[in-house]
């Protein structure tokens, strides 16, 4: 004889996947606290500052300047 399922529970058990799913990714792409986020955006300005500032010539692509 088949087993007899309930299609209520099964259709919740679906969803629950769904949403489990979504929340992991939500967790890798929103997980950092904001003072971590800012943090790394104040030292890669810094470093590309001073990247930057170790340039020979400034400005644009012309080397006629």
């Amino acid at each position: 004889m088949a087993e007899i399922i309930n299609l209520r529970q099964v259709r919740k058990a679906k969803a629950r996947a769904a949403d489990d799913a979504k929340a992991e990714s939500n967790r890798i792409a929103f997980g950092q606290p904001k003072k971590a986020k800012t943090l790394q955006q104040r030292r890669k300005a810094l470093e590309t500052e001073r990247h930057e500032g170790h340039r020979l010539e400034r400005g644009g692509s012309d080397p006629a300047e």
